[in-house]
């Protein structure tokens, strides 16, 4: 495999520099648990011993606590702990595990040599212990030849013309949805209003469901997904009740017979939301999907989409609230544009609210890690990976990297615009949305919504800290996770 190339000199000088900093064995804002984690000397073993005259070294690591391995440190500190490691151990760590053993892989040249993939070396595979009981066969678990023929068919449901449909939805949903938000109540929790909100957004452009209609039925098949999203944190992994990951399951049948029969109904219908268009698209040769090819690609873009829209709306909801210059400076460009209706070129004017975007987006990464599994024996900069190994790569542990970023826990959007462009300082500086040929089919639909629903917050709210100083704490069980719920003050304008 190639050395992954670096796209500027001054990245590996200040990495450089960064190795002759002792380094800090705590991280501020840990708790003391992880801190004292943080200071056991585990006994190192190496992975796997490397053929011969390979030249190649081997993967060291430790198994952590009995059982639990490292799973503290990393549900508690998400990007935090990989970070750590990276200080101390280096770039390619193996953490031993009875219930995920795996190598993590860490630093922008290690997310960029699993990414691109070249020699298709790592498979997708990686997730299936994690999630494949609940979203197998989805886009994100296929590989390579079967991967390209689905996303070259699902390519069709997000062009231009799709996209602009979808916008038309998700603002009637958007504008009515945060109307109903309660206002100068400091008790008023912004992520679960805002997961109902996307939810009710993919009932509309997903599913094709007129607002309010058939209420009992929306709710049931929301909370399916919610209940089959978190299932893939359990900790008990077997389909015992009532534990999380038998409701996972039986969340999953509920899903999979919803569409099903709506399947059947939408593939003599009309229309433009998602499943519609995925019942009637084909690619240029004429290929198109199963019945069975929706059921499954419907219940995986329902996760992904709600969830990191849900994830990265509530980031920017706390930041702009916390950082009120930033605040004023997007609402001036929603004042610009005003209340009438939203398409994809208006929502190109609102530049201050990508960079906004982009920089919640580096601060809490809604999908900090990825996961793959090697098809055979693998050089991992330099290291040996047997095949079969379980390998995750952490772009959200590259976002904040001081030698990528300057001040890298500061809120400061700006680093995202010219001339500064600290995330042009290599490729895979920042990547939120994956790389390679399985980057986030969704990215661009994604960016769209959440540009509407802040777009509609700040032409109604200034957003407020519930209180001075109030800094939110994260659970990286699964995607980031406000774990108070992040109350935010909506002050009507």
């Amino acid at each position: 495999m190639s050395k992954a190339t670096i796209s500027a000199p001054q990245y590996l000088l200040d990495q450089a520099k960064r190795r002759l900093v002792p380094t800090v064995n705590t991280i501020p804002g840990m708790g003391l648990i992880e801190n004292r984690l943080l200071t056991v000397d585990w006994k190192q073993r190496p992975l796997a011993e490397p053929p011969p005259g390979s030249g190649l070294k081997p993967v060291m690591g430790d198994s952590g606590l009995p059982i639990l391995g490292h799973i503290i440190e990393m549900f508690r500190e998400g990007p935090g702990f990989p970070l750590h490691l990276y200080d101390t151990r280096g770039p390619v760590f193996f953490a031993d595990s009875p219930i995920l053993p795996s190598i993590v892989a860490i630093g922008p040249d290690a997310t960029q040599a699993i990414f691109s993939n070249r020699n298709k070396d790592y498979s997708q595979k990686g997730w299936h212990p994690v999630i494949g009981p609940f979203f197998g066969r989805g886009l994100m678990m296929l590989d390579f030849d079967e991967h390209m023929y689905h996303r070259r068919i699902m390519q069709e449901a997000f062009t231009c013309s799709r996209l602009t449909g979808y916008v038309a939805h998700i603002d009637r949903v958007a504008t009515a949805g945060v109307a109903d938000w309660p206002t100068n109540d400091a008790r008023f929790l912004f992520h679960p209003a805002m997961k109902k909100l996307t939810l009710d957004i993919a009932s509309v452009v997903f599913m094709g469901h007129d607002p309010g209609a058939d209420h009992d039925l929306v709710t049931t098949v929301n909370q399916a997904f919610t209940t089959t999203t978190r299932a893939g944190g359990a900790i008990i992994r077997t389909s015992v009740p009532p534990f999380k990951w038998w409701q996972g399951l039986q969340a999953r049948k509920v899903l999979e017979d919803y569409f099903t029969e709506r399947v059947k109904e939408r593939r003599n219908a009309k229309g433009t939301d998602m499943l519609t268009v995925l019942c009637h698209t084909e690619d240029d040769d004429g290929n198109s999907f199963t019945d069975e090819d929706i059921v499954n690609h419907m219940i995986f873009l329902m996760m992904a989409a709600h969830d990191t829209s849900t994830s990265t709306t509530t980031t920017m909801a706390y930041n702009l609230a916390a950082n009120p210059e930033w605040q004023d400076r997007c609402r001036d460009e929603s004042d610009r544009l005003g209340d009438g209706p939203l398409d994809i070129e208006s929502l190109k004017k609102l530049e201050s609210l990508d960079l906004a975007m982009d920089e919640s987006l580096r601060l809490v990464t809604p999908l900090p890690f990825n996961m793959r599994q090697t098809v055979r024996d693998t050089d991992l900069l330099g290291y040996h990976v047997p095949k079969g190994t379980n390998v995750v790569t952490w772009p959200g542990t590259n976002h904040w990297m001081p030698e990528l970023w300057t001040d890298p826990m500061k809120f400061d959007p700006e680093r995202f615009a010219e001339p500064r462009a600290e995330h042009k300082k290599h490729r895979y500086a920042f990547a939120p949305f994956g790389g390679g040929a399985h980057k986030c089919i969704g990215m661009v639909f994604g960016r769209l919504e959440v540009k509407t629903v802040v777009h509609r917050l700040l032409r109604r709210y200034r957003l407020e800290l519930p209180r001075p100083g109030y800094r939110p704490r994260w659970d990286y069980g699964g995607m980031p996770i406000p774990m108070d719920g992040m109350p935010i003050v909506l002050r009507p304008l």
